[in-house]
């Protein structure tokens, strides 16, 4: 699977460790950033991860900042975006299977790197239930 990820400041060793685990595991992964512990601001790099995924370039996106609901609200403004944040791997795998969200939202200050790496395994490894969750889902989109 083609991943984007991207985190600010505040999510950057998570994204770090969550980047190194989604490539261990055969994925390809392009990291957007940020790259070092100078501030930056979350919806730069939520937006470098949904225009991948909105261009083609990525099937799903992996966004890290602190709580990792400011990643959210930026990335579900954008029109074919669906994004979670989940703290649990109950909410990651039906966040997949029922709503087929293709971004996971994480934060570092919630999450660590162990429970972190649940999330990322069963977010990209759950597959969309589709059936009368489609219709449902595409309710969301506006037009």
């Amino acid at each position: 699977m083609r991943i984007a990820a991207g985190s600010d400041h505040a999510g950057l060793d998570l994204k770090n460790a969550m980047v190194a685990r989604l490539k261990d595991k055969g994925h390809e992964v392009t990291d957007l950033g940020t790259f070092d512990r100078t501030s930056t601001d979350y919806p730069d790099r939520a937006r470098a991860v949904t225009d991948a995924i909105i261009a083609g370039k990525a099937d799903k996106g992996l966004l890290v900042c602190g709580t990792g609901v400011g990643m959210s609200i930026t990335a579900n403004k954008v029109h074919g975006i669906r994004a979670v944040v989940a703290s649990d791997t109950f909410s990651a795998r039906m966040s997949r299977e029922h709503n087929d969200a293709n971004v996971l939202c994480i934060g570092q200050r919630v999450v660590g790197e162990g429970l972190g790496g649940e999330l990322v395994d069963v977010f990209f490894t759950t597959e969309f239930a589709g059936g009368r969750h489609a219709q449902r889902v595409a309710k969301i989109e506006p037009g």
